[in-house]
């Protein structure tokens, strides 16, 4: 079974009066343990791709299931609930709480999904500890350089042991050196057993994936897998 399985995506938004065709019948699936790269130029359609198939927004038309269940056919709680416990988000611009320390950050997700204080505890450290952060841990995260609050948030997202992860433009904000060290971790990741699908501008991140889906005016235009 596909991680994620999408079917004939369209996506239309009306702005001033006009119809805008963000997505125009995207198909493709997610096998477990896939590095997917979604390129492609600005407007094209990839991060609304990303949202519907990470369940933050709906489709115009078409279905995306998640491990077999229609995302879209599900009530909001249900949704949030499998958002919560299956899929993990790494947002471009982190999205941390800036009154929360790393660790607590790390922590929240397993919060919200109830799990006992001293397992989220004792998993945010182990974590932290992955990332390279185990001395940050006490850390704010205003206290926190660019690529470490990045890797927080890399952390974060892995704190319920999601099937999927889902980045955003992860190294949009940071400059190339500390870039290299997030491509880094999703590699190590990966090799870790992670399915990762990641939309990206940076051509180093999309390199690294073993596959990568290139999309022009809301259509995929290119599927290849390297290796």
């Amino acid at each position: 079974m596909s991680v994620i399985d999408a079917r004939g995506l369209t996506k239309t938004y009306s702005i001033s009066g006009a119809e805008v065709r963000a997505l125009r019948g995207v198909s493709f699936s997610v096998s477990a343990g896939e590095y997917l790269a979604i390129t492609g130029p600005s407007g094209c359609g990839k991060s609304t791709l990303l949202q519907l198939i990470g369940g933050l927004d709906q489709p115009t038309s078409g279905t995306v299931a998640l491990m077999g269940t229609d995302l879209h056919a599900l009530s909001d709680r249900l949704l949030t609930g499998l958002r919560l416990t299956s899929i993990g988000f790494v947002f471009q611009r982190f999205h941390l709480l800036p009154v929360l320390t790393a660790l607590e950050n790390v922590e929240l997700p397993m919060a919200e999904a109830g799990r006992p204080k001293r397992e989220r505890r004792a998993r945010a450290g182990h974590l932290l500890e992955y990332v390279g952060l185990a001395g940050r841990a006490k850390h704010l995260a205003t206290e926190l350089s660019g690529g470490e609050m990045q890797r927080v948030a890399i952390a974060r997202a892995l704190a319920n042991e999601p099937a999927l992860i889902l980045a955003d433009e992860p190294t949009g904000e940071l400059d190339q050196a500390t870039g290299a060290q997030v491509l880094d971790l999703f590699d190590r990741l990966h090799a870790d057993g992670a399915t990762i699908v990641v939309v990206t501008h940076d051509d180093r991140l999309a390199d690294r994936a073993i596959r990568r889906v290139r999309m022009v005016d809301g259509q995929v235009v290119a599927d290849e897998s390297r290796g």
